[in-house]
């Protein structure tokens, strides 16, 4: 058999273990997309139509791209701060629910692990929410509470920015990991149900999290640190507790945190926006013009979905099977892997992996079960914690 021929039966036998095993992605920017690029008019940008030239996701892209679940990132920047944070977290979460009125036949709210399950039996694709970076709570647990009665069941501790309680793994260390606020932010969303995101945190605020939750963590959208080096990426030591605590470690897609040699290049990409007038992370039809340029200019290294592979293999070893999920963080990147360009590309990194060697129950672990049992695990812990009262704990209280 050909080589071209044996690569199309890997790829048909994805696609046919995709529609058994769909993919729960971990986190999606398209919410923010639709923000920065139409200001959330979707007649602008409906979602229903091809939308190859202005985002990576579509609805008929999530359906070859065999999605079963998404995680919604209601994403703000950190440079947001205080009551400007949480109001935009707000209009984030509002778009969220705004999708989904809109396209009831392609897309289901989820707020917990049975509405995943339900919402695949019917033909949905479960749209949950995920709030990265604790700046969107404003350092209030109230308000951590009210994003959960929306409908949010994670939160990223930070983005990129350090935190009054917690620090991020792009920031310069003040914290040491959690402060004791840190800390009691964690045991609150273990009462809620929310899980605990430690994509974006430092190290050591990974430790402390591990150390102090009742509940399985996640890894919304992050790689293997021993792969790659770069301060966005698990440490293995940290992977290591993974079955222990129960959670969940999804690698995610971005070339700067799975391709070393696309490290450098990305930080010389991110000063030229800069230079440009624009944010690092801008992905406007404007700002990707500059990009594309520079690109064009500074020819950059090409990550493939057989480098996604790779941090996967090592993930499987240093964390276990049942600790390992997909978190591609489209629409949040201007650039992804040959193979991944879209959310249409899973089959692809699916069918690197059967190349590989991994069998269909694993693959059904990876891309659905861990995610779902996460979810619910995080559930069956608040139930337990039903009694604990809401806590009324200030900042200024615990680290003032």
């Amino acid at each position: 058999m050909s080589a071209d021929a044996a690569g199309a039966d890997l790829l048909a036998e994805a696609r046919a273990l995709l529609a058994a095993h769909p993919v729960v992605d971990g986190h999606n920017d398209l919410p923010w997309a639709l923000r920065e690029q139409v200001g959330y008019d979707l007649d602008r940008r409906d979602i229903a139509a091809d939308q190859r030239a202005h985002l990576h996701t579509d609805l008929d892209r999530l359906r070859a791209g065999g999605v079963g679940a998404q995680f919604w990132s209601v994403f703000v920047r950190s440079d947001y701060a205080g009551d400007h944070a949480v109001s935009a977290t707000l209009e984030q979460i509002d778009l969220v629910h705004a999708l989904v009125a809109r396209y009831p036949d392609r897309l289901r709210l989820a707020l917990g692990a049975d509405d995943m399950e339900s919402a695949r039996a019917h033909g949905r694709i479960a749209s949950l929410m995920g709030a990265e970076g604790g700046h969107s709570i404003n350092s209030s647990l109230a308000t951590l509470r009210a994003l959960y009665t929306l409908g949010v069941r994670y939160m990223t501790l930070t983005h990129n920015d350090n935190l009054p309680w917690a620090d991020s793994a792009t920031d310069k260390p003040v914290a040491g990991g959690l402060t004791r606020f840190g800390e009691e932010v964690v045991h609150e969303m273990n009462r809620l149900g929310m899980l605990v995101d430690l994509s974006h945190v430092s190290a050591d605020t990974m430790r402390d999290a591990l150390r102090v939750t009742r509940a399985p963590v996640l890894f919304s959208h992050s790689s293997s640190r021993a792969v790659c080096d770069h301060p966005r990426n698990i440490p293995d030591d940290v992977l290591e507790q993974l079955p222990g605590n129960g959670g969940v470690a999804m690698v995610t897609f971005v070339p700067k945190f799975i391709l070393p040699e696309a490290i450098e290049w990305t930080r010389a990409a991110d000063v030229n926006m800069e230079a440009n007038g624009f944010h690092a992370l801008d992905t406007t039809p404007d700002a990707m013009v500059v990009q594309r340029a520079f690109e064009a200019s500074h020819p950059r290294p090409r990550a493939s979905a057989a480098t996604v592979a790779d941090h996967l293999d090592h993930m499987r070893e240093a964390a276990g099977v049942d600790h390992i999920g997909i978190g591609g963080d489209f629409d949040g990147t201007a650039f992804t892997p040959d193979g991944l360009e879209d959310v249409s590309g899973y089959p692809n990194l699916i069918a690197e992996l059967l190349g590989r060697g991994w069998s269909e129950a694993d693959l059904g672990k990876l891309t659905w079960g861990n995610a779902v049992r996460v979810l619910r695990d995080a559930e069956r812990v608040a139930r337990e914690l039903r009694d604990r009262r809401p806590s009324i704990a200030t900042i200024q209280q615990l680290d003032g």
